[in-house]
Parts: structure tokens; C-alpha cells; sequence
């Protein structure tokens, strides 16, 4: 049984407004956990959080880009006035230029702000995280793509980004092995987004599921301890999880 005087655990979720991280989002205030949400778009993020705060879940919205170092600093500043944090959940991400092209075919200042989002952002917010993650045994969850381990042609900015990120992921999580930290890369398969219709919008995507398909891994990962998914890489449509 939950010691009632224990508090809520607390999630960071970034790209929280539209798909998988509002997913994510609601998922988690459901059970009750208490959020600190960030998105881009501050008109969708705002959305998202009155209708979880009208659910009863405690949401802090704060709208801004976690390529922007002051922006990952209030972010952590705002998890640490809830008086821990549990999972940071980093979900935020950029395609490049959409509809996708070659990745030849990209201005390197778009490689770069793709980089700077996709894996700059996420291992500083680690790097910012990490007091509160060991006070409280927490986790890293990176979200990785099928593209960063499959080759899909004009979606290299991407897939090269997503691959760096499983990587650092794999080192940090075995450089905290002994700190009750966890660090994990969760693949969520092809799934139907705002982000993916940008990217191929001759594509169609009726045949591909929403990102509640993912739901069951979530509940799984949330009853989990983070030593036992640190280090490892999740196809969250693609259980059961617990099999080594």
C-alpha cells in the first residue's frame, strides 16, 4: 500500500502539447503524478494542461524551446519546487525540413538546430536533473525512433540524431550504474503525429496507430524500478518488456 505521506512522484515531459508527449502526459497525471510540461507552442500546451488540471491532475505548463539553456534551467527549477522529480521524460524533437528531403539536401544550420534539439537538449537536462533524479532513484527516458537503427532515405537528420541520442543514452547510463539513476531509449514504433504528417504529407496515415498504442508499455515502465530498465532500449510496441 502507498504511504499516504509519501508525495506524488513528478514527471518532466518535454513536447508535451500533441502526440506521443501528450500521451505521456495524460497517462501519468492519470495516475496521478504531478507534471511539469513544456512545448514550443504555447496556444496546444495550454490546451493540454486545462485538460488535465480539470482531470484533478497539479500541472506546471512552461512554454519554450529545451534548445535554450535558460529555458532547460527553469525548467528543473520548476521540478525541484515540487520537491523531486522521478522522470525526465525527453521527448522533444525536430524532423529538419519539412516534407523531409536528402540529407545532403539540408543547410547545416538545420543539422545543427536538429542536433541541438534532439541531443544537446536532453543530456543537458540530464546533466541539470541529476541532484533531483538521485534524491529519488529516478529515470531518464530518452525517446528514440525506428530511424535511428533502420535506414529511411531524407529522414537522415533524424535517424543520425536519434542514433547519437541511443548512444549517449547507453553511456550515461552505465557512467551512473551505481547511482540509482536510470538512463533508458524507448523506440515508440510508427505512430500517427502532427510531426510525421508534416514530414511526408502525400503519406497516408489512416493504417498508423495513435500514440496510445503505446499506453501498455508506459504502465509497465511506471511500475518498474529504474536499475532494472537502466542502460536498455524499449520497442514500446513490442512487449513483453521484462524479458531479458
Amino acid at each position: 500500500m502507498t504511504d499516504p505521506r509519501t508525495p506524488a512522484r513528478v514527471a518532466l515531459v518535454t513536447g508535451a502539447s500533441t502526440g506521443l508527449g501528450e500521451t505521456v502526459a495524460e497517462f501519468l497525471g492519470g495516475a496521478g503524478w504531478r507534471l511539469v510540461l513544456t512545448a514550443r507552442t504555447e496556444s496546444d500546451l495550454t490546451a493540454v494542461a486545462k485538460r488535465l488540471t480539470d482531470r484533478g491532475a497539479a500541472v506546471v505548463a512552461v512554454a519554450g524551446d529545451v534548445g535554450e539553456a535558460a529555458h532547460r534551467e527553469r525548467l528543473i527549477a520548476e521540478a525541484g519546487s515540487l520537491g523531486r522529480l522521478d522522470w525526465l521524460v525527453n521527448n522533444a524533437s525536430q524532423m529538419g525540413v519539412s516534407p523531409i528531403r536528402p540529407l545532403l539536401d539540408h543547410p547545416a544550420d538545420v543539422f545543427e538546430k536538429v542536433l541541438r534539439t534532439n541531443v544537446v537538449a536532453p543530456v543537458a537536462l540530464a546533466q541539470l536533473a541529476l541532484p533531483l533524479l538521485r534524491e529519488s532513484g529516478g529515470l531518464v527516458v530518452n525517446l528514440s525512433s525506428e530511424a535511428a537503427v533502420d535506414v529511411f532515405p531524407c529522414a537522415g537528420i533524424y535517424g543520425a540524431s536519434k542514433a547519437a541520442l541511443d548512444q549517449a543514452s547507453r553511456i550515461i547510463a552505465a557512467e551512473l550504474a551505481d547511482s540509482g539513476v536510470g538512463v533508458t531509449s524507448v523506440d515508440p514504433g510508427g505512430i500517427r503525429t502532427r510531426g510525421y504528417a508534416e514530414a511526408e504529407p502525400g503519406f497516408d496515415l489512416s493504417g498508423v496507430p495513435t500514440p496510445d498504442v503505446t499506453l501498455p508499455f508506459w504502465k509497465w515502465l511506471a511500475g518498474t524500478s529504474s536499475p532494472e530498465v537502466s542502460g536498455r532500449r524499449y520497442l514500446a510496441q513490442a512487449g513483453p518488456w521484462d524479458v531479458r
